[in-house]
């Protein structure tokens, strides 16, 4: 108090000096301008006094560039002794005795719901610059108007930041007073949305002694929750901090997050405070950094001798003290009297109404310009929220490690595009390096095993054979020891939490080791509240889903048949038509027909090995087409349409050919050991038994199948079910797919798998209906079998299951069929059809003039036909044969010719003995040839 009534004084001074015109005397300023009274309700402490002159700093910048403007705010301070009845009573005094057109204040958001009322009933504007709680949204007037931001802006950005980090559960330390508790209905649904929850709420009174702040502080760490969401002003948040540090609370695993409570009043911790804070990430409004601002901030340090330092609240109170005086002036206020209620006498209904009023409040709704803290405008009668600057407390201060804006979320800069929103990169990524408690780097999972928590209880199954899934031994003292595949998934997906579990197995047995029942008993347990979970081999299964939930199945599914194998020694005399389908057999057929009689067209009017009796004809089109095939034909042809035609009919034997060869070598090699059941349909006709493994779904299954319920026989390990196969007292056995293999890696040459013959969704863990983990452990189970981790529990436990056949790869080499060939012989029938068109269009044309003009259609055709069969005398392979086209009886044509009687040459020579010219007539030959060149 003493400080309080030293510094008034002076401040009045202040205020004088800052509101007083500069070139006109205070009865010149008063003709000319119409003074507009504006209350201001601020305690005189270290922070009134800051946003006291603030405010008179605004006025006095804003009219020094604004002097032609008519209306001046002249400014009357009263202090309501930071109480809501002193607010209230202050209030009422500026209201009935001032008849102010508008109030800047309270301080307190407490203060603020009975001048809100106060407002509306006088229609005078209540204009608040630190009022900050969203409590004070649900009692709005149309007159109260938020010049600063509700703490309710921020809880999306922790929740985003929670998100982002993947923890699942929030502590909130937050004052006990309307400060702290207007936030949590905020926060708790932004963490909802984050997908974390809230085990416990850390509520301290604001006049906690540091005995009861170490209390709670050692409460917190009996917990496993080490994320904490601080919602409390500097002076509190000072001391909870240096006791948090004390106390150990500000190790690697705990994450704190503090709100704008603290991060707006940096200016207020001591050193010793900040130290204690490194790692703290905070959140706070942005506000840039503007040559406006920096101005400011310099004339602020000078001018003001008095009061605390300067914060964003000072610069909330400057921009609200702009923006009334903006409003002021478009209001264009002249009757500025209350009017007076006359019915009403006492304090609280005394006073009038304001006639400008709701001229003021309507103009100050549309007023936008861009202040010092920023955009400055209105929506709902609070001020727009900036972006949220993210920061980090690092030495004696705090630097940004990114913002959160509603349209992006959490960005590492402004205006940041491609860089900071790639599609492939995460929330968490997008933030700068971040200094945590502890001092480092690494991200805290933000949970410890708890130290006053109760263990899970998890049921895990007790059985004899196929123990590589689930194994539970007794040890002396009577303890067990619970080991298996499905166990060391188990523990590696809780490990994969985003906090900690802590559990104990208790197997599910009677006292005499022996399992209490089958696994539907098991999973029922958790049903009854025996068990907390269920871990082992336990099947996904409809029913037992109407009374317990499960998790994500983390191995494959699926119901198979387990079938003993035969060597098939059977020879089959026929197998050599079995690589080619019968529609490749006859399309083949076809081909190599139509090509021997295309071959045959184009070759017998000049080619005389096409020629001969008919029979001989029909002959030779087969044996020549077919001789194509190895190629052994000794024919030759001398159409150029003949030789395309087979150059193309060649690789389409040599194709099919080899594909024949390499699919009948494949059959005549394979392994002939064939499944001795492959239809579940066979089993059931011939009432065969077959075997289900004890304690299995499968039996159910079974007899849904309509098996013979006395045709069933159980087996509870693979030895007994070795031994029931190989003695043929059941003719298959059905179980799931990863216990078949199992069993496949150890009877690998003697058994198959057929199937599987029915869909199941693996195995799940199991949780009570509704349990909040379900989510949880879904998704570790997916972060744990896409890693490596599972690769390696799978050899380690199933590392023997060898890669066997199963009964579609025994199965001999399906045969070639014609859909691998079609286009070969597409192209041969094109090329074929296209020549054969071709020669019968050119043979038509060539002698269709030859025929008789008057005889009829047939009559050509068979006229024609008869010229086909006639040797084509004018072929060069009948012309270059000799002078008598090739029809010389057998002798050499050349002979011929000479031994014929001449007039136009010499005496024809005579052949020797031999039957060969001599020498001189060899020579006389020559001269001759020569001479008739």
């Amino acid at each position: 108090m003493e400080k309080r009534s030293h510094n008034i004084p002076i401040l009045c001074i202040f205020h004088y000096l800052l509101l007083s015109n500069i070139n006109l005397s205070p009865k010149m300023a008063a003709a000319q301008t119409i003074p507009i009274k504006v209350g201001v309700i601020l305690d005189m402490d270290g922070y009134g006094e800051m946003a006291f002159n603030c405010l008179s700093m605004a006025l006095s910048d804003f009219y020094s560039t604004h002097s032609h403007y008519k209306t001046r705010l002249r400014l009357t301070t009263r202090p309501p002794k930071a109480d809501i009845i002193g607010a209230a009573a202050v209030g009422l005094d500026l209201l009935k005795n001032v008849q102010v057109q508008a109030i800047l204040g309270p301080t307190f958001s407490t203060q603020a719901s009975f001048l809100i009322s106060l407002g509306d009933k006088s229609q005078v504007p209540i204009i608040s610059f630190s009022a900050t709680s969203p409590s004070l949204s649900s009692t709005r007037s149309p007159y109260f108007v938020r010049a600063t931001l509700s703490d309710a802006s921020q809880v999306e950005a922790i929740g985003d930041l929670v998100e982002a980090f993947g923890w699942r559960e929030v502590v909130p330390i937050y004052e006990e007073n309307d400060f702290g508790e207007g936030i949590m209905p905020y926060l708790s649904d932004a963490l909802g949305r984050a997908n974390a929850q809230i085990p416990y709420r850390s509520v301290i009174p604001p006049l906690a002694t540091d005995d009861q702040i170490e209390a709670e502080l050692y409460k917190l760490m009996t917990m496993q929750t080490r994320v904490f969401v601080v919602h409390m002003m500097s002076p509190l948040a000072s001391r909870l901090f240096l006791i948090a540090h004390r106390v150990g609370l500000m190790s690697p695993d705990c994450a704190w997050i503090v709100t704008n409570g603290v991060t707006n009043e940096l200016e207020y911790l001591d050193r010793s405070v900040l130290d204690s804070m490194l790692g703290v990430v905070g959140v706070r409004h942005y506000v840039p950094r503007s040559k406006e601002l920096k101005s400011f901030e310099t004339r602020f340090s000078k001018q003001v001798l008095v009061g605390d330092k300067l914060s964003i609240f000072g610069l909330w109170a400057y921009d609200a003290a702009t923006a009334l005086a903006i409003a002021a002036e478009k209001a264009e206020l002249k009757d500025v009297n209350y009017i007076q209620n006359l019915t009403n006498s006492t304090d609280l209904e005394g006073f009038g109404v304001s006639g400008g009023g709701p001229s003021l409040i309507k103009a100050l709704s549309n007023t936008t310009f861009t202040g010092l803290a920023g955009s400055f405008r209105l929506v709902d009668g609070e001020r727009e929220a900036p972006p949220v600057e993210i920061v980090n407390f690092v030495g004696h201060g705090v630097r940004g490690v990114g913002y959160w804006t509603k349209e992006s979320g959490i960005v590492k800069e402004l205006n940041a595009k491609s860089a900071n929103m790639d599609a492939d990169s995460t929330t968490k990524s997008r933030l700068g390096s971040i200094i945590w408690p502890g001092d480092t780097t690494s991200w805290p999972r933000g949970w410890v095993i708890p130290t006053n928590k109760k263990k899970l209880r998890v049921g895990v199954p007790v059985k004899a054979g196929f123990t590589e899934f689930v194994r539970v031994t007794w040890n002396a003292d009577n303890s067990t020891r619970v080991e298996g595949y499905c166990i060391d998934v188990f523990e590696a997906v809780m490990a994969a939490l985003p906090y900690g579990v802590s559990y104990e197995y208790i197997p599910f047995a009677y006292p005499n080791r022996t399992a209490a029942g089958d696994y539907n008993s098991l999973t029922y347990q958790v049903f009854l509240g025996n068990y907390d979970i269920v871990a082992g081999d336990v099947t996904i299964v409809a029913n037992r889903s109407q009374y317990v939930d499960f998790t994500l199945p983390y191995t494959e599914s699926g119901v198979a048949m387990i079938v003993p194998m035969r060597d098939d020694k059977r020879k089959n005399a026929w197998i050599f038509l079995k690589p080619l389908t019968w529609e490749l057999w006859v399309t083949s057929f076809c081909s190599f027909v139509f090509i021997g009689f295309l071959i045959w067209i184009l070759e017998h009017r000049i080619n005389e090995d096409f020629r001969g009796p008919f029979w001989y004809q029909v002959g030779m089109i087969f044996w020549f087409s077919f001789s194509t095939m190895v190629f052994a034909h000794k024919e030759r042809v001398v159409s150029n349409l003949s030789r395309m035609v087979l150059v193309i009919w060649f690789l389409v034997v040599l194709i099919l050919t080899q594909s024949y060869t390499a699919s009948l070598a494949s059959m005549l090699t394979v392994q002939k050991l064939q499944p001795t059941v492959t239809d579940v349909n066979f089993l059931i006709r011939n009432s065969e038994n077959v075997g289900y493994m004890q304690g299995s779904f499968v039996l159910g299954f079974l007899k849904k199948m309509n098996f013979d319920e006395s045709r069933l026989v159980e087996y509870d390990s693979p030895e007994k079910l070795d031994e029931l196969l190989s003695s043929g007292r059941i003719a298959a056995a059905f179980h799931e797919v990863p216990y078949i293999k199992l069993f496949l890696g150890k009877y690998c040459s003697k058994y198959t798998m057929i199937g599987p013959i029915n869909k199941a969704n693996g195995f799940g863990i199991v949780f009570p209906i509704g349990s909040p983990m379900v989510k949880d452990v879904s998704r570790a189970i997916l972060n744990v079998t896409e890693g490596r981790k599972m690769a390696e529990m799978e050899r380690k436990w199933l590392g023997g299951v060898k890669n066997c056949l199963d009964s579609n790869e025994l199965a001999s080499p399906k045969n070639l069929g014609l859909g691998s060939f079609w286009g070969l012989f597409l192209i041969v029938g094109v090329v074929g059809m296209a020549v054969l068109i071709f020669y019968v269009g050119k043979f038509v044309r060539e002698n269709l003039g030859e025929c008789d003009p008057n005889a009829t259609m047939w009559q050509r055709i068979v006229e024609l036909m008869h010229k086909f069969d006639d040797k084509d005398k004018n072929s060069h392979t009948f012309k270059k044969d000799g002078l008598c086209g090739g029809d010389c009886g057998g002798q050499s044509p050349l002979l011929v010719s000479m031994a014929s009687p001449r007039t136009d040459g010499p005496p024809s020579p005579v052949a020797s003995s031999s039957g060969f010219p001599s020498p001189v007539q060899r020579r006389e030959i020559e001269l001759y040839l020569s001479q008739r060149k």
